[in-house]
Parts: structure tokens; sequence; C-alpha cells
């Protein structure tokens, strides 16, 4: 019989981004169930996996009344499943999931930290998220963290020990799929004709949540500068507006307005990033951005800003260009280098473009992440022997 493992998340786009791949390679070992919120029930036999799915009512806004019928939910099920893993990603997800689990006495216990909410925060609130986080990895018996930085990070605030947490390989979750993400003339054509973008013209993109912690403000006041004086440079942003930042930028980039486009939530990220130059992630908090290697992969330099999350994945002068975080005026003079210096923008993303397929393929952390439950349930069954 094989063991038993429960996936939890908090959304169906958690699982779509980061766990597909994951799932179809556990399936040969383990009898898989998926505990999400609102998942559609054909997303994971479309995607050729045998799971269970069941829905569960966790919602990334802290609401305690709720959070408390999702923990009893998830601790019912765990019970009456008698799993021997629970594997958890994000926040809210990790913290119902590893309570529910150490309630139910699952034997190993997996979360996966991709980044804190916390950072950014002062006071009270910051306090409250951070021992959020410290909790959750106490009630695990194993943590991950999916990238280097981030995990001294953690450790030297306290949230994590040294010897219960792990990066795999060169970090990231999911890593890149590399026939997926890669140079596509044809899709350069069509996104570059149906937004109305000249074939010569130098497309930066930010891919992602429109969000103030994400510095698309600051990307704005950017190219604002660089596309007054610069008229065939264009700034692309993808990904759904979450906090009303697209009046905002409009009204910052007003005199330039015809160089700017919105799009919003795709799946067919890849098509987007083939139509640009350079990709741009100001970010001011991060885990693992698996956005900039699948700019790599496709061999797009990128700016970023300088912070432990992005360390990873971003090589400062070989891979791209870094900024500190909330420097609109050094985020300029990144774009402008780009525009300026063809020659190395070229050299930085063929750099990058060569070491996601070393370092960062997808069947690469797909076997050592499934290597590691592996061995984790193994030495759980020796023990209980």
């Amino acid at each position: 019989m094989k063991p038993r493992l429960a996936l939890v998340v908090s959304a169906e786009i958690t699982l779509r981004a980061f766990m597909l791949g994951h799932l179809r390679a556990w399936q040969s070992t383990f009898d898989l169930t998926v505990m999400a919120n609102g998942a559609a029930p054909d997303l994971l036999p479309g995607q050729g996996i045998q799971a269970q799915l069941l829905d569960m009512p966790i919602e990334r806004p802290v609401r305690p009344l709720a959070d408390f019928v999702a923990l009893i939910r998830l601790w019912r099920a765990l019970r009456r499943g008698r799993f021997d893993l629970v594997f958890s990603v994000t926040p809210k997800a990790g913290l119902l999931a590893m309570a529910a689990a150490w309630l139910a006495q699952v034997p190993v216990r997996v979360h996966v930290f991709t980044g804190q909410v916390w950072v950014t925060r002062s006071g009270p609130s910051r306090y409250i998220l951070k021992s959020i986080d410290r909790l959750t990895a106490w009630m695990a018996t194993h943590v991950l963290v999916d990238g280097k930085p981030q995990r001294q990070f953690l450790i030297s605030e306290g949230v994590l020990r040294a010897d219960k947490s792990q990066v795999l390989g060169s970090g990231s979750l999911s890593g890149v799929d590399a026939k997926r993400f890669t140079p596509d003339p044809l899709a350069r054509v069509a996104i570059r004709d149906a937004l109305g973008v000249p074939a010569d013209a130098l497309v930066f993109l930010y891919m992602g949540r429109l969000n103030r912690d994400k510095g698309v403000l600051d990307l704005a006041q950017a190219f604002a500068q660089l596309g007054q004086s610069s008229p065939s440079t264009h700034l692309l942003l993808v990904g759904p507006d979450e906090a009303g930042m697209r009046p905002l930028v409009q009204e910052t980039c007003a005199a330039c307005s015809a160089q700017l486009h919105f799009v919003g939530y795709t799946d067919q990220p890849q098509r987007y990033i083939a139509a640009a130059d350079v990709f741009c992630l100001p970010s001011y908090r991060e885990g693992f951005p698996t956005s900039v290697i699948e700019a790599a992969a496709s061999g797009i330099p990128t700016i970023a800003s300088r912070i432990y999350g992005i360390a990873d994945a971003v090589l400062e002068e070989e891979t791209g260009l870094m900024h500190l975080p909330g420097r609109s005026d050094e985020i300029f003079a990144c774009m402008r280098r780009m525009l300026e210096s063809p020659e190395q923008r070229i050299l930085l993303g063929n750099n990058a473009r060569q070491r996601a397929s070393l370092q960062f393929s997808a069947e690469q952390v797909t076997k050592a992440l499934a290597d590691y439950l592996i061995a984790h349930m193994n030495e759980a069954n020796e023990t209980r022997l």
C-alpha cells in the first residue's frame, strides 16, 4: 500500500503555478489527496493526475471564525484519512495544515516558506504575523525554504532553526519548464501586434500581482521619466490588479500613456515574456521569484530590487541589474542602461538562459523534492518500527 500524502494549499492558482509537476511525479509513490479552496473538479484529471480533491474553505484574509472552521475540517479530514505526510504551501494554508496535522498526529509534516508578509509591516501586525510563521515552523516536523538568503534571514529572525530547515538545490519551489519558457519569435510578433507595440521597440515587462509591496508605483515613476525621453520604449504590466494600482500607474505615466499596456491575469505567461526585452521585479519583499527564472529561461534579463528573496534568482551584473527597493531613480538608471547598451542586455539574457537551464530546470527541482519526501517518510517508518 502506498503511503498517503495530503497537499494543502489555499487556492487553485497555487496548484497551477507550482504544484502540478510535483503531483504528477508523486502519484507513482504516494496515494494523493489535494485539499484546496475552490479548485475546479476537473483540474487534476485534466493534468493526468490521479488524486482525490477535497474542497477546504481556506481563505487568504484573516477571518478568525472562518479560519477555525477550516482548521476543524482539515483536522477531521486528516484523522479520517490516516495520512502519513502533510505538505503545505503559502502562509495561511501552512498555519492551518500544520496545526491540523499536529493535532491529528500525522508523522511527517512539511511546510514550505515562500516569502514573508510581515517583512514590510511594523508594530503589532509584524509581531503577530512573524509569530504565526514561527508557530507554523514549530508544528512542522520539517521545513523547506525556496531560497538560501531567505532561509538565513528566517534563521537570523528566530523563525526557523538551522537544524530543522533546508533549501533544495539552488532554490525554487517548482523550477522552470524550459520547453514552455523559451524564446518564441512567433509569440513575440503576435503579442506585440495585439498590443500595438512596434517590432523594434524595447519592452519592459512586469508580471505579477499589482500592489504596492511589489514596487509597481516605483516602476511607473521610473518609466515615466524614461518614456518621455525615449518614445521607443514600452512598459507592459501583466497580472491582476489587487489594490487599484492601474489608475495610479496611468496617472504617473500620463505623459507617455501610449507606451503603457495592461493585461490582466493570463494562463499563458510565456507568450508575454517572449514579447519582452527586459523583465522587471522592483518588489519590497519576495520569496524565490519563479517569474524571474521563467524570464531567464526565455533569454530575458531582469531588473530587480536587491532583497534577500531575489538574490538567488538574479546574479547582479551577470544575469541582470539590481537596485535598492523603493528607489525609482535607481530603477530608471537600470532601465536606461538596458536601453543604451543592447550588447550588454543580450549578454545578460544569454547568461540568464544558460543559468536557468543548468540550475533551475523543473526536472531537477521535482526530483529533489520527491527524493526529500521519500527519505523523510522512510525515516519516519524506521522510527515507528
